[in-house]
């Protein structure tokens, strides 16, 4: 029994789409069948585009779809969170485009045969490959996923790769002991982990997490999973020792192969043994890069170098209160070059112990090359060698998953849409998913998304994250009234100030 919930009519009224609890089907003015096809949950919308194109359904699933008119096929689709924060738009093949976060809302469903439980693989675990904001946008101007792959890899200079999702599949990780809530009372406890190995790619790298943050490391590991009678990977069990803080905490493992990392197995663990008496505050460690008046005056800019100064002075408040000690590494203008910041990370990485905490604030330019790779633009960068001169966030990525402590990092960087050209396409969304994933462990803080521009304004003294930023930690951002600012809570402050400062 089916029944039809919505109808939309083509602009030239020579056919209509009708959506129904099951299908969503295509006549044409004569009422003939033109294609019919099967829908994911009941069709609760449906409209046709201007041009008569495409028409684009809302489902019970959440999910709004866009198909064509011409044979029904689908080439997009969009799942918004009722947390209004998180969404993805993807295409049949998995090219994605997401918001901070959202990338973990879709993925591939992976069986292992009638007597095993499946597993479920987050696009995000094969970001390089199918993150492309550049596909998404050739969609809506070819309506067809292989000819928009074609052009972006034109422009772009990429290849093809065409490989099945199960040949690159990361390793699947699960803690067998400590159960999750155990209570330990030993520096040291023993780890016993599972490994699944679904691609047969040795597990090359197992990392260890205290709290989000890498404590040690466990490398050269050969793990191949040997194949049973019935051709199933046989899972393999593993352990190693790990010292953990005389505190409550969370444990996580994550394994990596040269595909990817698996998602990450987490428990929760609660100390019972001998508490320290005398506790010490952690010291912060700052690298705040602003960068204004560049060698190239083209690119100039009004405050990013006041906004690294303003958000220091702010946080050195802060010694001898939440912090022992809080150290500043400040680099602005010509002082901000590309070896001078390098060194600053570096700096940082040996300084931070695991009892401290790291913090990066850049302000200046940022752009995406035609490759899709992110580069923050220090002071003495050349736009026309931008490989050579300018910092990939990769480099900035591999400093701060390293460091030992807790690393929150603000990112002010996406100033201009023309520094490269009229076809640049500014996008730090996967810069983003990529420092927060569970393997890097980092909060960020950014002034834009997507293709999102920051602002400055000479009647802000600052620019619009910045000066929200700074309000925020000044106390405006406790919410509650208790005297004490939680990262959501700055979070949320951040965003509703913007949207006022900047009138939305």
């Amino acid at each position: 029994l089916d029944f039809s919930r919505v109808i939309a009519i083509l602009p030239n009224q020579k056919g209509f789409v009708i959506g129904t609890d099951w299908y969503l089907t295509f006549f044409d003015d004569n009422n003939k069948q033109i294609w019919k096809i099967p829908t994911p949950a009941s069709c609760w919308a449906v409209n046709i585009c201007g041009n008569g194109k495409v028409a684009i359904a809302g489902f019970g699933d959440g999910t709004i779809r866009w198909f064509r008119i011409k044979d029904g096929k689908e080439i997009l689709a969009f799942f918004p969170h009722k947390d209004k924060k998180r969404w993805v738009l993807w295409t049949p093949k998995g090219h994605y485009i997401s918001s901070p976060g959202g990338e973990d809302l879709i993925g591939w469903h992976i069986n292992n045969g009638k007597d095993k439980s499946a597993d479920f693989y987050p696009v995000s675990r094969f970001r390089d490959r199918f993150y492309r904001p550049d596909i998404i946008a050739k969609i809506f101007d070819v309506y067809d996923e292989d000819r928009a792959i074609a052009l972006a890899n034109e422009e772009s200079g990429r290849k093809r790769v065409e490989t099945s999702i199960k040949d690159i599949l990361p390793p699947v990780v699960t803690i067998l002991s400590p159960i999750d809530g155990s209570k330990v009372g030993e520096k040291e406890i023993t780890v016993k982990y599972l490994i699944k190995n679904q691609s047969n790619e040795p597990v090359t790298n197992i990392k260890v997490l205290i709290d989000g943050r890498p404590v040690s490391q466990e490398r050269g590991i050969k793990i191949v999973g040997s194949k049973s009678s019935n051709g199933s990977i046989d899972p393999s069990i593993q352990e190693l020792k790990v010292m953990v803080p005389e505190r409550d905490f969370e444990l996580s493992l994550v394994a990596e192969n040269k595909y990817s990392a698996s998602v990450s197995s987490t428990i929760r663990l609660f100390w019972e043994g001998k508490k320290e008496e005398y506790i010490v505050k952690p010291k912060l460690y700052i690298l705040a890069v602003g960068i204004s008046n560049y060698k190239d005056p083209s690119l100039k800019l009004n405050f990013a170098h006041k906004d690294a100064e303003d958000f220091a002075k702010e946080m050195t408040k802060q010694k001898g209160k939440l912090y022992e000690d809080v150290k500043v590494k400040l680099l602005l203008n010509e002082n901000a070059t590309k070896d001078e910041i390098l060194d600053g990370l570096d700096w940082l990485q040996k300084e931070t112990t695991h009892k401290d905490l790291a913090m990066v604030f850049i302000a200046g330019h940022g752009v995406n090359d035609n490759s899709g790779i992110y580069y923050f633009l220090p002071y003495n960068v050349d736009i026309e060698k931008l490989k050579r001169t300018g910092l990939p966030f990769s480099d900035i990525k591999n400093t701060v998953a390293s460091i030992a402590g807790k690393v929150t990092m603000f990112v002010d960087t996406c100033h201009s849409g023309n520094v490269m050209g009229k076809r640049a396409v500014t996008d730090i969304t996967g810069v983003i998913n990529e420092l927060t994933s569970a393997e890097n462990g980092v909060v960020v803080f950014s002034s834009s998304t997507g293709r999102q521009y920051s602002l400055e304004d000479p009647t802000w003294g600052n620019g619009a994250f910045t000066k929200a930023l700074v309000e925020g930690l000044q106390g405006r951002a406790d919410l509650l009234g208790k005297g004490k600012i939680t990262i959501n809570m700055l979070d949320a402050f951040i965003a509703e100030r913007v949207k006022e400062i900047t009138k939305g």
